[in-house]
């Protein structure tokens, strides 16, 4: 029996990413809680998104994306990146990574990807994506989703 899947779903270790999508001069970054590895050969993340925002046309249309790491100590910059503003990236530091992705210059790494294929995850879409570059800038601890409490706004639907 589940009392509380709020507190359950905090229990699932994952990390907190800005992901930096980009389609031609177009470019958006949002917050993803739900990344995980899927494959070794080739190297796959699996990068859940919602469908109603930007930053999936973006996704679908060029087909890169980075995935950057935050720190513990950046829940502001995953709150920051977690909204529907469209111009999310201003004020922030930047360069492009060989796929042409934004990359967060501020986070502790990053992988750039190729988006492969999407596929159906309920009420988002699961981005498989192949690793071609990736590198760590600085040390820390991760941020994981548990430290985040209702950063996404989860507990109004339980």
């Amino acid at each position: 029996m589940i009392t509380n899947p709020e507190q359950l779903a905090k229990m699932l270790c994952h990390g907190v990413y800005v992901v930096g999508v980009r389609d031609g001069d177009r470019q958006n970054a949002f917050t993803a809680s739900w990344v995980m590895q899927v494959s070794f050969k080739p190297f796959l993340l699996a990068i859940s998104i919602n469908p109603m925002n930007y930053s999936y046309a973006l996704m679908q249309a060029g087909k890169v994306c980075t995935v950057n790491v935050l720190s513990d100590r950046q829940y502001e910059l995953a709150a920051h990146f977690g909204g529907a503003s469209k111009d999310k990236m201003t004020g922030y530091a930047w360069q492009t990574a060989q796929t042409g992705a934004p990359v967060l210059s501020d986070g502790l790494a990053y992988f750039d990807c190729k988006v492969s294929h999407f596929a159906d995850g309920g009420d988002h879409k699961i981005a498989v994506c192949e690793v071609v570059a990736a590198s760590i800038f600085r040390d820390g601890q991760p941020l994981l989703y548990g430290q985040t409490g209702n950063l996404d706004g989860s507990e109004k639907l339980y």
